[in-house]
């Protein structure tokens, strides 16, 4: 027994059950600072939003770069994830392919600054790289299979060339105002969009 009376395993089970919601919300504001501030914001800030101290950040990501890392890997897990619940829960599979891809998107623009905290020619950004392929290839496959099935979309396009050529639109180093890479991209899927016959 605990000196609180409650059982050993169960004292156990909740310690561990807050870790996981601490570094959930670690996770999540981490995320959402580095939007706003990129990846050189004060980690404090980041322990404010998530409602944590200081020490509890520093257990779970004892480097900015493991915390960075760790909201890579976070924000491709849920990019993943969504995939097959968008082409379950949507009526149409390019539908969902299109939403998938605004997730997509979402975490392209976010990712802004892991090159340069991830040294590219580290063996660390490989993996990371290889995560992502690994991770999100699969999931693009799915969708825009179903949508070949369905008759809505092209059956001549890749799933990597569909994700590289919109990771290449997003690129854009000085966040130059007069540059939209959603309207480009919006434009990139009526390209591969099948056009309904009557």
């Amino acid at each position: 027994m605990t000196t609180t009376g409650k059982p050993r395993s169960d004292a156990a089970q909740s310690t561990r059950a807050d870790a996981v919601r601490s570094r959930q919300k670690l996770l999540a504001a981490a995320g959402e600072v580095f939007v706003e501030s990129g990846v050189d914001a004060p980690v404090r800030e980041i322990a404010a939003r998530a409602g944590v101290g200081m020490g509890t950040l520093y257990r779970h990501f004892p480097t900015r770069a493991d915390l960075i890392v760790a909201v890579f890997r976070h924000q491709v897990e849920e990019c993943a994830n969504a995939g097959p619940q968008l082409l379950a829960n949507t009526d149409s599979p390019f539908a969902a392919l299109r939403q998938w891809i605004d997730l997509f998107v979402d975490f392209l623009v976010t990712k802004h600054g892991l090159a340069h905290a991830v040294q590219p020619d580290s063996s660390g950004f490989s993996a990371l790289h290889t995560f992502f392929l690994d991770r999100l290839l699969p999931v693009a496959e799915e969708l825009l299979d179903a949508a070949v099935e369905a008759g809505e979309s092209r059956t001549d396009i890749q799933p990597y060339e569909l994700m590289r050529g919109i990771g290449n639109l997003c690129i854009a180093p000085d966040q130059d105002p007069r540059y939209d890479p959603r309207r480009l991209i919006d434009l990139l899927l009526l390209g591969i969009q099948q056009p309904k016959t009557s």
